[in-house]
């Protein structure tokens, strides 16, 4: 691994410190959990788009830059340093999309890629179900074969952004007679069709950053159907490592929060009690950035994201936590009056929820890495 950067990828890393500096809204966007949150952080991303920083490592033709993983990793870093407003389309273009780029047709990335670099269509992630949270593969959701597409029956919960998104994606069983990872096809699906129910659920601020979908005989034409029908859980894990591994969370965003962080310990007088966890959360962020770019060497290199993913997702979801609370310990009582800090900790209490439990994520190092037969961890 080079951390030397040519003049090339120095240039990039400045110019779009520059036009973040220039363009990054001088007051805080409303919560895209919000509708009016929603719709500015929608505008906010076309307007990255128009200046192709919206999927910077993507091809020309889709909105991108042809950058290399290198240059998002610092586009990321840059990008959070500057304090831009976070990504409302961040299901669509760091886990669909990605999905998309490795199992999709032609046609579905040239018709579905473009309106999503721009939030033209934002995406919500369909994953859950009543009886299937991290356990994934109980899904209950139904495809149906019918002429010209499937009909898609069920129910899915906890769905990331679908309170307002435009379409989402997710796992249906489309073999009624199969079992655990088999018979699944990965289908995405027009929120606005007939049939399909979206309901609000309320977060402990009021703001319904999930919701739940039903779907009542929703039909879904073959060409909303990624790879093979029946073989959508090889399909699902391509989406679910980049979410744990490499695209969802960035090191640029730990690296600003711990930066943040410092800043914080010394305006409140450098307490002592909290001196080592400060110190520990700057080196974790830092720890995290020089493994990613260990990460895009080899993917560099021709490898592909595998179950490692899993020791990421638990090492950055666990670095989340510990900096926040750090904070909230810094402030003492006013901690509850500094929102940024108090709304950050509540978000990271999901990290190690969301995209696959802790408990998930140990079964997959102990069985899939470390070689250990089940039950022994």
């Amino acid at each position: 691994m080079n951390l030397d950067l040519d003049e090339r990828t120095l240039a990039f890393r400045d110019e779009a410190r520059s036009w973040l500096a220039a363009n990054v809204p001088a007051e805080p966007l409303k919560s895209f959990d919000t509708a009016e949150g929603f719709a500015q952080h929608r505008e906010w991303e076309s307007r990255l788009a128009d200046a192709r920083w919206s999927v910077v490592s993507w091809p020309r033709e889709f909105g991108g830059r042809d950058a290399s993983l290198l240059e998002w990793v610092l586009f990321e870093e840059e990008y959070y340093a500057a304090g831009a407003p976070l990504r409302v389309n961040q299901n669509g273009i760091f886990m669909l999309a990605p999905t998309l780029f490795s199992h999709g047709t032609e046609e579905q990335q040239a018709r579905i890629l473009p309106k999503m670099a721009r939030s033209a269509e934002v995406w919500a992630q369909a994953w859950s179900e009543p009886e299937a949270g991290s356990d994934i593969a109980a899904l209950r959701s139904t495809a149906t074969r019918c002429d010209g597409g499937w009909r898609v029956s069920g129910q899915k919960t906890w769905s990331s952004r679908a309170t307002f998104a435009d379409r989402a994606f997710g796992l249906f069983r489309s073999d009624p007679e199969s079992l655990r990872h088999k018979g699944l096809t990965y289908l995405m699906v027009d929120l606005r069709a007939a049939g399909v129910t979206v309901r609000p659920i309320p977060q402990l601020d009021g703001e319904p950053g999930f919701a739940e979908i039903f779907f009542d005989d929703v039909f879904v034409p073959d060409e909303d159907v990624i790879g093979t029908p029946g073989e959508g859980w090889r399909v699902a894990m391509t989406t679910a490592n980049n979410e744990r591994g490499l695209s969802l969370r960035s090191p640029g965003r730990f690296l600003a929060a711990a930066d943040r962080l410092v800043s914080l310990w010394q305006e409140a007088g450098r307490p002592a009690h909290t001196a080592d966890r400060v110190a520990d959360a700057w080196i974790g962020a830092r720890a995290y950035q020089l493994y990613t770019l260990g990460t895009v060497t080899r993917l560099a290199g021709g490898a592909e994201l595998g179950p490692e993913s899993s020791v990421n997702k638990l090492f950055w979801s666990h670095l989340d936590v510990a900096l926040h609370e750090t904070a909230l310990d810094i402030l003492g009582p006013d901690a509850e009056l500094r929102g940024a800090w108090s709304d950050g900790w509540l978000f990271s209490l999901a990290g190690p929820i969301y995209g696959g439990t802790d408990q998930i994520q140990r079964s997959i190092v102990a069985e899939r890495l470390l070689g250990l037969p089940k039950g022994a961890r």
